[in-house]
């Protein structure tokens, strides 16, 4: 028998949409925030999700209602209190997702599981900081998460063998495909990622080609779905760098400089699409 209920700490853009994703594999979840406005925002961004699935003939109007159903949201951690697996998708600040962790590990009973979806942080420093550091673990779920197939489970140095193999099954149950990585800044796909995104702005600021066509030769040559100066957008430059400096710090590496662009126009308050202007200009 699988987890039939879970927790999810957050219900921002990352919480609500792995909320969503398992009530709609029909896992009830209790979804925590600090106050009920964000949950509120939480919950009216899975209805709207919803809601277009059930405009595209990909969920009926009735599996869409009971999905919604299995979300029950609070404002006190002690409603997770039954929960045997609680996913943190708060902010990516370590010290809140220290003291988070800690919160949840004083409540849980001694066999519950707790996943991080974090992006970057250290999953053998939060483990270290509970009393159960073989049942932490990382699941790193992939923005959009109702549309993006990726999990990545990472385990820290702690974690158990029965820990991973049951967070591996409920992300396949969740229909992920769960890759399964090591504890390292970046783990796989922001180590790769974000180096190349870095590179294109060397590329750029070189002067070998407009962003347009650097853009376009990564989609139509490499078959990516979208350039990586448009995704550096969408991201958001200030994150790209943040996450560039993280390497240059912990791996001591001058391969993970960041591009001296890329530190301008964050300096400049081109942060992408969030701020109106990065790489590219948007009409807002």
């Amino acid at each position: 028998m699988g987890i039939q209920t879970l927790g999810v700490i957050g219900a921002g853009t990352m919480g609500h949409g792995i909320a969503q994703t398992c009530a709609v594999k029909g896992i009830g979840v209790v979804m925590v925030d600090v106050n009920d406005a964000a949950l509120q925002r939480g919950l009216a961004g899975i209805a709207a999700n919803l809601d277009r699935l059930v405009n595209k003939d990909k969920l009926t109007a009735q599996a869409r209602d009971a999905a919604l159903g299995r979300v029950r949201t609070a404002t006190a951690y002690a409603e997770l209190a039954g929960c045997p697996l609680v996913i943190e998708a708060a902010t990516e600040n370590p010290a809140l997702k220290l003291k988070i962790l800690q919160q949840l590990d004083a409540l849980l009973p001694p066999a519950a599981l707790i996943a991080s979806n974090t992006s970057s942080i250290s999953i053998t420093q939060l483990a270290a900081a509970t009393q159960r550091p073989d049942r932490v673990i990382g699941m790193h779920f992939f923005n959009p998460v109702p549309v993006m197939a990726l999990v990545e489970i990472i385990r820290g140095l702690q974690t158990s063998d029965a820990t991973h193999d049951a967070v591996h099954a409920l992300a396949q149950a969740l229909g992920k495909t769960p890759v399964t990585v090591k504890n390292a800044p970046g783990f796989v796909v922001n180590r790769i990622l974000v180096p190349m995104i870095n590179e294109a702005f060397f590329v750029l600021s070189e002067g070998l080609a407009s962003a347009e066509d650097i853009d376009a030769g990564m989609r139509l040559g490499c078959n990516h779905p979208i350039g990586p100066l448009a995704l550096a957008d969408m991201v958001g430059l200030d994150v790209c760098l943040a996450v560039m400096e993280v390497y240059v710090a912990q791996f001591a590496d001058s391969k993970y400089r960041p591009c001296p662009l890329l530190r301008e126009m964050v300096a400049a308050g081109w942060l992408g699409r969030k701020s109106g202007r990065g790489v590219y200009r948007y009409g807002h």
